[in-house]
């Protein structure tokens, strides 16, 4: 055991302190994963929650309730170009501040909605802020700070968003405690006060403050090269990246993947009360389940990641989607749900930090941001299908049992895409 420990040391280091001190690299991870627990905890994985109290209240259909949730997507997705860019051109953190205010503003907002269009208006507000100041713009600063662990960064940083789903329960029992406005009101404040910090953390790239990515030069690494300081891989331009077929289809698999995502995290809640008769906080546990398979699902996607072949395991995660599916779709007993948990959870954990790690290595951090953004557009389909599919299903036939039959069946496609998605030709 003591030779274990001490073989495990130096390795340690070579990853944390490759330079005799922590490497700021996994302080932006940390800080990353702060602010996604954040965004998972108060909204993002407790909308079904809120659904469910706002349907009761005001009586909507859930088309209405859904459709406002995918709106969500459709704007980040429609505002992933302009987005990518602004982040490339002005840096990680301006963006990330701007959005953070715009997020808790719409809390805010969202606390005081009596209306249907005040409901949308703040839906908007919530949507741009959170993506501004999330997911997409954090990814930029990831990719620049590192290389050679990417991908166990990327995974790492996304441990707050499963964080945020095993903290569901938490937030149900302030809903019924003091009801979804008041909830709203303290989301809101812990956006302000906890994100707000923590986004000035975040530095665009290391060589603003003298470092490289990794926080090892290739020289440091062991390997031969004419000079000492680092050499970045090349880059694609985004003109160059659309014209390969590898970028639409991680593209459409990523849309593919996000549909079944999205339709998880805006109508599980609602399925497992309203089909299966569970009390909203047994949903709510099932939910953080599934987030705490998800959790695992990221060590593993970090671990294999940057040891494996990444489209590879994602043809392997989208089955798991579509099995998983099909399993709560069908859920007789527990079995049936912990079927679904598992499959579905550790897909979508061990598939997610991929989705940005296997862009990266295949065009580049140079135009990261832009290529991101532009990918969105297509990934925001998927995003936003998903939820109001469901939602309509589920107003015309009074259960979700064909909706998500269906929408399994659109997963195991995805997994196609993965496979044909080769590498594609090196940058000119």
């Amino acid at each position: 055991m003591l030779q274990r420990i001490q073989t495990l040391k130096p390795r340690l280091n070579a990853l944390f302190r490759p330079r005799g001190k922590i490497f700021y690299g996994w302080w932006i991870v940390a800080a990353c994963s702060g602010v996604q627990w954040l965004a998972a905890m108060t909204w993002m994985h407790s909308y079904g929650a809120y659904a469910v109290l706002m349907q009761e209240e005001f009586g909507w259909s859930m088309s209405v309730l859904s459709l406002a949730f995918a709106l969500t997507r459709l704007e980040s997705g429609l505002l992933g170009p302009l987005q990518g860019w602004l982040v490339d051109k002005f840096g990680t953190r301006l963006i990330l501040t701007v959005g953070t205010i715009i997020f808790s503003i719409g809390f805010f907002v969202f606390s005081q909605v009596n209306s249907i269009t005040t409901y949308f208006v703040a839906f908007i507000l919530i949507a741009l802020g959170s993506s501004l100041g999330g997911f997409a713009t954090l990814m930029v600063s990831l990719v620049n700070w590192f290389d050679r662990h990417r991908s166990m960064a990327v995974a790492w940083s996304q441990i707050g968003f499963s964080l945020g789903g095993l903290s569901v329960p938490l937030v149900i029992l302030g809903l019924e405690a003091w009801g979804w406005r008041t909830m709203a009101i303290i989301s809101g404040c812990m956006v302000l006060f906890i994100a707000g910090p923590l986004v000035q953390m975040v530095k665009h790239r290391p060589e603003e403050i003298g470092e490289v990515p990794d926080g090892i030069t290739i020289s440091d690494a062991g390997i031969a090269q004419p000079h000492s300081s680092y050499q970045r891989q090349d880059s694609f331009t985004w003109r160059e990246a659309v014209r390969t077929p590898a970028f639409w289809l991680i593209s459409v698999g990523h849309g593919l993947s996000l549909l079944t995502v999205s339709s998880m995290l805006a109508h599980l809640i609602p399925h497992l009360t309203r089909s299966l008769n569970y009390t909203t906080l047994s949903a709510g546990i099932v939910f953080s389940a599934m987030t705490g398979a998800q959790l695992i699902g990221l060590f593993l996607g970090g671990y294999l990641g940057d040891r494996f072949e990444k489209r590879l395991i994602c043809v392997v995660c989208m089955l798991g989607h579509f099995i998983g599916l099909l399993a709560v779709t069908y859920a007789e007993n527990l079995w049936w749900i912990f079927t679904f948990v598992v499959f579905h959870g550790l897909g979508w954990g061990i598939r997610g930090p991929l989705m940005v790690a296997l862009r990266a290595d295949y065009f580049g951090p140079k135009s990261f941001g832009t290529i991101m953004g532009i990918s969105s557009l297509i990934v925001m389909i998927g995003m936003t299908a998903g939820p109001v599919f469901a939602g309509v299903m589920f107003d015309l036939y009074g259960n979700y049992e064909l909706a998500f039959t269906i929408l399994a069946f659109i997963s195991f496609t995805g997994s196609i895409c993965f496979y044909l998605a080769k590498p594609p030709a090196q940058a000119a």
